[in-house]
């Protein structure tokens, strides 16, 4: 199948699952995520239709942000505070904060290039210790001190990550935990408190994260295929 072909499909299946959850589909956003695919196919997902692209490392933006035509990016995985600086001005929001200290980095350098910059919190609900993200007894302290510390910086809601299962059902329980914690300071008043996503559920699971109130979802091998990770830098 085609790229578009699959954007289709997963349109189709986004949209059943908004259907059982009340809500439209225009409701919920879908980002490509584009790890080790190639300018050319990040092209025709955009011909196709896609206007939000998620991108896991720092270098792969600045390989490819020639190359692609305009299109919102999105930085969806782990941030090192020494590379904020590289795509600062180039990503419309950052999906992985977890720490005051990133937020810190990215108030200061959103600064220097006057611009605010859109974050989510990353939420281990599950509390792998394979993944990053903070856990949920966490999220609420990380949020004010956001709040109180980073004027440049506003704080749009809130990503997690699932651990896999053969069957996605078997997890609902750790996408409905972020949803309550979501729901919890979505009107919490704070300054630069200004929830509008709420960024769960990929390729295997993103039909569940929307019946547990996913508005944002992260597709990439349903789009393109397999990644050739041979091709990715060790």
């Amino acid at each position: 199948m085609s790229i578009k072909s699959n954007i289709e499909y997963i349109e189709e299946l986004k949209a059943k699952a908004c259907e059982q959850s009340g809500r439209s589909a225009d409701d919920v956003l879908l980002v490509a995520v584009t790890k080790l695919h190639s300018p050319e196919e990040m092209n025709e997902a955009i011909d196709a239709g896609i206007t939000d692209i998620g991108e896991n490392k720092v270098q792969e933006i600045l390989d490819k942000y020639d190359k692609v035509k305009p299109v919102r990016w999105h930085l969806i995985g782990h941030l090192q505070t020494n590379k904020v600086k590289y795509i600062i001005d180039k990503v419309s929001m950052i999906h992985s904060v977890d720490s005051l200290k990133l937020a810190k980095e990215i108030d200061k350098r959103a600064g220097q290039h006057g611009i605010n910059m859109d974050i989510l919190i990353q939420v281990n609900s599950a509390m792998e210790d394979s993944k990053f993200g903070i856990t949920t007894e966490e999220t609420g302290r990380l949020i004010q001190e956001i709040s109180q510390q980073c004027p440049n910086v506003t704080i749009k809601g809130l990503m997690c990550i699932a651990p896999y299962a053969e069957d996605p059902n078997e997890i609902r329980g750790y996408f409905a935990e972020v949803k309550q914690l979501y729901d919890e300071y979505k009107d919490c008043g704070l300054d630069r408190v200004d929830f509008e996503y709420l960024s769960m559920g990929m390729t295997h699971d993103f039909q569940v994260a929307i019946l547990e109130g996913s508005n944002l979802i992260r597709v990439g091998t349903a789009i393109f295929g397999y990644r050739d990770y041979r091709s990715e830098e060790k």
